[in-house]
């Protein structure tokens, strides 16, 4: 019987789902959600937390804050509940209502950027709000995601030995690249442990990280409206692209077959069954990562106002999103 005294010391990292019915490809989904704070940037949030209390940069009176778009504001909210910490969450407007009431409840305080940056976007806009702050009350500590290694590092030592234990004739892995420090850890790892794996990373139409032009993004978790400072592009093997609307569809499939999954993972499962279109082959073997659940995009993804509006009607009301019945 698990008994714990402290959020972060429970993660389920053994549980995979076989999406082979809905992709017609070996691909197993590797899902992050299962810990208290509902994502896999709960892994990076106790790692840098830990590494600035290491380096006595995070002290008691301390006021942590960071930029987020919504699950590493969560996780932070979590732990900065657990140890004793203030936290200031710095997001936009693109952040969903119900991760902000999610934050609030656990005691932080959340920040809404609504005007974007002329050149960098949101993005921009939030982090020239974090470095004012800090510059005008030193009690604020930055973590900087963005920039910080134990973000990748987290990733190096858990999730990829996590995954390679389970598969160890895995063939590819298919990785979301939002902050990149998920891909980069394990990009890093394999390359240096199993090089013969293929690392495939995922991106939203619309995001900069591998250059190309900016556009609209309006579900947050992956992509970015600068180049992400983590990336080392060289430690990927392809990468693949995916419009906005593709990852709705996939995200509504998924439901459809009892599993509710954020944009992150649709977007993911969505851009590996593109690749595997192209690249599969018999006996391959592949795992995609899911970074988090899908309760928290009910008012967004999984509101029909709300995709139709941005989307069009004919997202979510294909056929092929129909499940046959299965006999008993």
């Amino acid at each position: 019987m698990p008994v714990i005294s402290f959020p972060q010391e429970f993660n389920e990292e053994e549980l995979y789902i076989d999406l082979r019915s809905m992709t017609g490809h070996s691909l197993f989904l590797k899902c992050e959600g299962f810990n208290f704070a509902g994502s896999i940037k709960f892994k990076a949030a106790v790692a840098m937390v830990e590494a600035a209390e290491r380096d006595r940069v995070l002290r008691p009176g301390s006021i942590l804050v960071e930029s987020s778009s919504g699950n590493l504001g969560v996780a932070l909210s979590m732990i900065a509940a657990s140890r004793g910490y203030q936290f200031l969450c710095v997001t936009d407007s693109r952040c969903n209502l119900a991760t902000r009431r999610l934050m609030e409840a656990l005691g932080s305080r959340v920040h809404v950027v609504t005007d974007p940056d002329p050149v960098e976007g949101l993005l921009g806009a939030r982090l020239t709000y974090v470095r004012q702050l800090c510059a005008a009350d030193p009690r604020h500590v930055w973590l900087n995601q963005y920039h910080n290694p134990n973000a990748w590092k987290a990733h190096y030592r858990t999730t990829g030995p996590a995954i390679a234990r389970e598969f160890p004739n895995l063939d590819v892995l298919f990785v979301g690249a939002g902050t990149t420090g998920t891909l980069m850890g394990c990009a890093r790892y394999f390359k240096r442990w199993h090089p013969r794996v293929r690392v495939v990373a995922v991106d939203t139409v619309g995001s900069v990280s591998f250059g190309d032009p900016p556009g609209r993004r309006m579900i947050p978790g992956l992509g970015m409206g600068v180049r992400p400072p983590l990336l080392d592009a060289s430690y990927i093997d392809h990468v693949v692209r995916v419009e906005e609307a593709d990852t709705v569809r996939t995200c509504h499939r998924l439901a459809r077959r009892g599993f509710l999954f954020g944009g992150s993972t649709g977007t993911v499962v969505s851009g590996a069954q593109s690749w595997l279109a192209q690249h599969g082959r018999p006996r391959l073997t592949a795992v995609a990562i899911a970074p988090d659940l899908g309760e928290r995009y009910l008012d967004t993804i999984y509101q029909t106002n709300w995709v139709h509006d941005l989307y069009g009607e004919d997202v979510i009301n294909s056929d092929e999103l129909t499940v046959p019945a299965r006999s008993a």
